[in-house]
């Protein structure tokens, strides 16, 4: 609701609007060392069972140009097993999770759950469930077709040191000749000790013998095989069989041979009893190819690319003379899609080698010979028309069998549903450059021949900016090439931005944008980011430490109404705010409503607005989601504050506080920055800048993830223990506060008769000072971790004050013990002024803080004036 609000009645929540201004191995559990999850939607995984993993991530951006919002309807996307404890069918209404195996259906997008029985009749629309008011549909996403990893365009950062390893492929090492000590000195967990040790006593009952597959002529030259352990006397269709299980292959056996891979001249084995007739080198186990037959025909599965809502594959025969353009024709038919031109359509290969394959692109000549190799787990290309897919695949299964099995084929459209435009968001770059100068910075990275073709905007205050191409091959190439790239000792930060259709959003639908800081909050951040990703779009998602909020605002640039939800400390918000105010221009939203999860230590706005003191992680993401929903909008005052310096300030941006780093200055020394919460001079300012000094000189030893939880423990007391680490971490950060404070009484006193040194003017009146060592400008009655400074409400000249009012209350402390005091509750602050324009003038050098962050001013002159830019609140 706009305009004119009552004042906050109750607890409600609040959010600020800127107004102008699974798959895993049945029955076992999943050990943390050797498992892998994908960060988006929560899939697991044991390391040794990765190749029977399906692809099974929910479609997050599935945009066609052709289709209309009327006539577009969102599928669920079912998963089995893993349901909450609990869960009750949505059809039959009774339980459908268990505890012993995987059972039961969830839907990844609405969450709910049937039976495998009930599913036929669940309607196969999805509405999102309780978040439709906030969900970014996938039908209005899309994402170029490029070569770029997925978690460079959601902005997923690889925070571990070391990557699962793949247990499927082991390598040889030429030094090694004993392959079971290297698989016991490196297995991990007491799963793989056992199956060692199975395997061992079996080989001494049986006098069994290792034997070392290799799929193809790639494995060989990398030395990467798999061992099968079989009998001495196993016959060729055992010992076949069990190298087409090593490779989890399900075709017929007889498409396969086995071959000598010592031999000089390789041939199909066709003795009885193979492993009698095997070339032995010395010092090394027995090893065998696992060959394709390579028949003359045979048959591929097409599977459809946004073909008109189609999503299940077809099977088609092909021949070795069978061309792409031919394959195309009869894959439409099958389709049903007669009247189509098969000229608008082509075929794309897509291996899913989960090893993590090569995929090379061209570089410039000028940055050498050779090729870039993208570490990628899914490399795809377009096939050429008159290419044969029978002969592809026959070529392939030379190199590796497990390559081909792996190997798709997709139809799709010619023309990519994205458009011609394709943007990158590039950060770290020097600020306040003109436009000509950051073209000149890039041109030279990039070359004449891969030059962009617009740019902008342009974030000045940020160094950062927005490139567009319409080649996605010299997109690819740009975007690989300023990821490597140094600045004034930054490396560039780099994202490929995903493309939002605002015409495919229904119409009651408020997308809302998130940002989380992780570093707030200890590890809580990262564990909110995750969750809201598999709650929500992982499009609308964005880790503020991996381009902060400016490219999730240019992505949602042309949505008219969107909200936004910012988890992390009072800084943080000032952070969104502010680049709100840089961007608010270029958007359809200028002024989109913004919530609050707190993960900071004082959390003051997000107190004043009935979001809590602080998050815990014991808050069920889900319900945050959902108050974010019911919140109305209530408006909150913002001021700019305009510091006019009597001598330049040499000092270089690195002493200076982060707000002023990214402040206006001009040239007559002036700096201009946007209050939200307050402003303090004296006492005040000088503790929370020994605060923050000591942050920064020593971060671990003020977030909780310096609080390790002990191990061994089961997941509900791990998460009791990362909520008691958060408090723990909260009271700390308080209590060397107090340290700070009680040396600040034995010490000099550098706010000292404060009153003498500085002159208050409040609406064009002189005020009398108190004797104090600290005045503090309020806009929120929060400070300092929840205390109120101006007090219960009492019968005096004053007007009760709001967030809303357009007016500034001005209160003194007189010493370090008047400031506990308040904090604790048993005192207020000394009133001394109410107005809406304050000017203060400071003789000397004294601490100032702009809603907590500090620094040394000079003599100067202060000027704290109404700003134009509003801020909407919802309680």
């Amino acid at each position: 609701m706009r305009g004119t609000l009552s004042p906050i009645v109750g607890q409600n929540k609040v959010i600020i609007k800127e107004n102008s201004a699974m798959f895993v191995e049945r029955g076992s559990m999943i050990p943390g060392p050797c498992a892998a999850k994908v960060s988006l939607c929560g899939y697991s995984v044991h390391a040794e069972c990765q190749d029977f993993a399906t692809p099974d991530c929910k479609e997050c951006e599935t945009y066609i140009p052709e289709r209309q919002l009327d006539t577009t309807a969102h599928k669920h996307h079912w998963r089995e097993g893993n349901l909450p404890p609990n869960s009750k069918c949505v059809i039959c209404k009774k339980t459908c999770w268990s505890a012993e195996c995987l059972t039961g259906f969830r839907c990844e997008w609405c969450g709910i759950t049937c039976h495998p029985g009930c599913k036929k009749n669940v309607p196969p629309e999805c509405n999102f469930g309780s978040l439709e008011p906030i969900m970014l549909p996938p039908h209005a996403v899309s994402i170029p077709r490029t070569e770029v990893p997925m978690d460079a365009i959601f902005g997923v950062q690889r925070r571990r040191k070391e990557g699962i390893p793949h247990r499927g492929l082991i390598p040889e090492e030429p030094s090694s000749t004993n392959l079971r000590a290297w698989d016991e000195d490196n297995a991990s967990g007491g799963y793989q000790q056992q199956k060692d040790k199975d395997r061992r006593d079996r080989e001494e009952r049986d006098e069994a013998e290792v034997v070392k597959v290799f799929d193809g002529n790639l494995s060989l030259s990398r030395r990467m095989f798999r061992s099968v352990t079989v009998s001495h006397n196993v016959t060729l269709e055992q010992l076949l069989s069990s190298a087409l299980k090593a490779f989890h292959i399900r075709r017929d056996p007889k498409h396969f041979y086995i071959a000598d891979a010592y031999t000089a001249e390789e041939g199909e084995l066709t003795e009885q009893y193979p492993l009698h007739h095997l070339i032995r080198a010395e010092g090394k186990r027995p090893a065998v190819f696992l060959r394709d037959k390579g028949n003359d025909c045979g048959e591929i599965e097409v599977y459809p690319s946004r073909l008109h809502g189609i999503t299940s594959y077809r099977v088609l025969t092909v021949t070795n003379e069978t061309t792409v353009a031919e394959l195309i024709i009869t894959a439409l038919q099958k389709y049903g899609l007669l009247g189509e031109d098969s000229k608008d359509y082509q075929m794309t290969e897509v291996c899913l080698d989960k090893g993590g394959q090569c995929t090379p692109v061209a570089l410039r000549s000028d940055l050498g010979s050779g090729s870039l190799l993208i570490r990628s787990p899914v490399s795809e290309r377009v096939m050429g028309m008159d290419e044969q897919p029978w002969e592809c695949l026959k070529a392939l299964s030379r190199d590796s069998i497990r390559q081909m099995e792996l190997t798709r084929f997709y139809l799709q459209k010619v023309e990519d549903p994205h458009g011609p435009s394709i943007a990158l968001f590039v950060g770290n770059l020097p600020m306040n450059l003109s436009q000509r100068q950051y073209e000149s910075i890039l041109i030279d990275m990039l070359g004449k021949d891969n030059k962009f073709v617009t740019i902008g905007p342009i974030y000045y205050e940020y160094g950062s900016l927005v490139i567009t191409y319409t080649d996605p091959i010299e997109a690819v190439r740009a975007f690989y090439t300023l990821r490597e790239v140094m600045v004034e000792d930054k490396t560039l930060m780099v994202l490929l931005l995903p493309n939002i259709t605002p015409s495919m959003i229904p119409p009651k639908v408020k997308p809302l944008l998130v940002f989380v800081n992780v570093k707030s909050g200890g590890c809580q951040g990262l564990q909110l980011i995750a969750s809201f990703r598999k709650l929500l779009n992982p499009y609308q998602v964005y880790d503020l430490d991996n381009g902060g909020p400016l490219s999730g605002l240019y992505v949602f640039r042309k949505i008219e109404d969107y909200r936004i939800l910012v988890c992390g400390g009072d800084g943080t918000i000032g952070w969104v705010l502010q680049c709100l105010d840089n961007v608010g221009q270029d958007s359809e939203c200028s002024s989109p409503p913004c919530a609050i999860v707190p993960l900071g230590t004082g959390n003051d706005l997000a107190r004043v607005l009935h979001w809590g003191a602080g998050y815990t992680g014991g808050e069920d993401p889900l319900t945050l989601l959902r108050d974010v929903i019911d919140a109305e909008e209530i408006r909150l005052d913002r001021w700019t504050v305009v510091i006019h310096t009597d001598e330049k300030d040499d000092r270089p941006p690195s002493t200076l506080p982060p707000c002023a780093q990214v402040g206006t200055t001009n040239e007559d020394n002036t700096q201009i920055y946007v209050m939200n919460n307050y402003f303090g001079i004296g006492i005040d300012a000088d503790l929370c800048l020994d605060f923050h000094n000591a942050r920064e000189e020593n971060p671990n030893k003020f977030n909780s993830r310096s609080v390790s939880s002990p191990s061994g423990k089961k997941g509900g007391e791990i998460a009791d223990d990362s909520c008691l680490s958060v408090s723990l971490t909260r009271i700390h950060n308080k209590g060397v506060y107090v340290k700070m404070g009680l040396r600040k009484m034995v010490s000099g006193k550098l706010c000292k008769d404060l009153h003498k040194l500085i002159v208050l003017e409040v609406d064009g009146k002189k005020i009398d000072l108190p004797p104090v060592e600290g005045i503090i400008i309020l806009n929120i009655l929060s400070w300092g971790s929840g205390a109120n400074p101006w007090g219960p409400e009492k019968d005096d000249h004053f007007s009760k004050p709001n967030h809303w009012d357009g007016m500034l209350e001005v209160v003194g402390v007189t010493g370090v013990v008047h400031l506990g005091q308040i904090q604790s509750g048993l005192r207020s602050a000394i009133r001394i002024a109410q107005g809406g324009h304050i000017r203060v003038r400071l003789n000397t050098e004294v601490p100032i803080q702009v809603d907590g962050e500090p620094w040394i001013q000079g003599a100067s002159e202060v000027t704290i004036l109404k700003s134009a830019l509003k801020a909407w609140l919802d309680p």
